[in-house]
């Protein structure tokens, strides 16, 4: 099922919908108002970094990351099928040549890598050059433990048990805010805050943004905010601020007519949940708000069995996905007004080259990534492509990182988002010069 909910998957291992289970578990108390969320814009975490100020002030990108969680199968999303081993390995579950004449065929992109047929709707904003593909993409944790490989992503600290704070949660915490005046900067879309944004100030969990507030009728909600008024008014900071500020952007939330919205550019965006959270967060975006950072989950992407490539579940959350994407894309580029945005789709793995004896695939390492965005240098598929051939596999079995995906988020971060502090946002790290910007 596409989606960001955590729910529990019949193709998926045992430790995935484990992993889902303890992650709803730990993290639905920081749902709902989520108090400890909104944090003051200096963490204490982050003592000594001075915060950057943005050169591009408020013309900054607004950051989209999806997670696509429970490891993609990156060689049925960016085919690479001018690797002849691609389909000795895959006899039964590969997606045909662009040459074959196979009725579900991969759509080409540059004579060697192909997209899979149900992201069609994506091939406009690549031929625009919106759309950038990467291949052999991966962290450095090459455990395929799910959970050790989701926090050594998300964390951007591989092999680092304590590490609390994500990636793009230090990204906003280490730069002035876009607007300073803002209640939110950063959203998970979720039950539960993303590690990725862990540390960032200013930022709530909502699974829906078109219904996050307090319940009941009108006069309820009244009678209810005039309540938790009175009782966090006797309160001390930091408790009383952060209260305040949950309830100041509840209210703001509520301004933004969400179940309203009609998208520009004509475009129609799926109803699924990740449809509807990407329709939201483009509302969001344009609301002009000061939300800089918004992170939504899609799971069903660990296919051990009847992996349903052409037809079944891969080819549903694939184009759900790519249609998804494509319907944001449409829209955010509809006005030359609107807020420009990156986004950015990346798994915690790939999967293994050759199918199982299950009709699926095992954990891996390697995999795609999508970057989408205004200023993208799309229209290409970066790939120093390692080969699947005998002894150019990992361990024998798994296609080889070449690309840390840190190298990816970068140039983004640093061009795109303003943030000079790169040492902060990704520790002990020098990113591999890749051109992955146009402006």
């Amino acid at each position: 099922m596409a989606g960001h909910q955590h729910n529990f998957d019949p193709h998926a291992c045992a430790e995935f919908n484990h992993l889902s289970r303890r992650q709803f578990m730990q993290t639905s108390a920081s749902a709902g108002i989520g108090l400890t969320a909104l944090a003051a814009s200096a963490p204490a975490w982050l003592p000594r970094v001075s915060l950057a100020s943005s050169h591009r002030s408020g013309m900054r990108d607004v950051m989209i990351s999806l997670y696509l969680r429970g490891g993609i199968d990156g060689m049925s999303a960016l085919v690479p099928y001018g690797d002849q081993y691609y389909y000795s390995a895959r006899p039964t579950i590969n997606v045909p040549s662009p040459t074959s004449g196979a009725a579900q065929r991969a759509i080409d992109l540059n004579g060697f890598f192909g997209i899979h047929p149900g992201m069609a709707n994506l091939m406009p904003a690549y031929n625009n050059g919106h759309l950038l593909f990467l291949h052999a993409t991966g962290s450095t944790d090459t455990s395929r433990s799910h959970f050790d490989a989701q926090r050594s992503m998300e964390t951007a600290r591989t092999g680092d048990p304590n590490a609390g704070t994500g990636w793009l949660g230090r990204h906003l915490a280490s730069i002035t805010p876009m607007d300073p005046n803002a209640l939110l900067r950063g959203v998970g879309i979720a039950t539960g805050l993303q590690k990725t944004l862990a540390g960032a100030p200013l930022t709530l969990p909502i699974p829906n943004l078109d219904n996050f507030g307090i319940t009941g009728s009108a006069g309820t909600v009244i009678a209810r905010s005039a309540v938790l008024d009175d009782l966090y008014e006797g309160t001390t900071d930091p408790l009383k601020t952060v209260a305040f500020n949950t309830l100041q952007t509840i209210d703001l939330l509520n301004t933004i007519n969400f179940s309203g919205y009609a998208p520009g550019g004509g475009a129609v965006y799926p109803t699924t949940s990740l449809g509807v959270a990407l329709k939201s967060s483009a509302a969001l975006v344009k609301a002009n708000v000061g939300v800089e950072a918004i992170a939504i989950d899609v799971t069903g992407w660990d296919t051990h069995n009847a992996q349903g490539v052409l037809t079944g579940t891969f080819n549903t959350i694939i184009s759900d996905l790519a249609n998804s994407m494509a319907a944001f894309y449409t829209d955010m580029l509809s006005n030359a007004n609107n807020p420009t945005f990156a986004m950015v789709a990346a798994s915690e793995f790939g999967r293994q080259l050759n199918e199982n004896g299950s009709a699926g695939t095992d954990h891996g390492y390697a995999n795609m990534m999508m970057v989408l965005g205004n200023c993208i240098n799309g229209g290409q598929v970066i790939a120093n492509w390692p080969g699947l051939g005998p002894g150019q596999l990992f361990q024998n079995r798994d296609l080889n990182v070449t690309i840390d995906y840190r190298s990816v988020l970068a140039p983004i971060i640093q061009n795109r988002l303003g943030n000079a502090n790169l040492s902060t946002v990704f520790p002990n790290f020098t990113p591999q010069a890749l051109n992955v910007l146009r402006c």
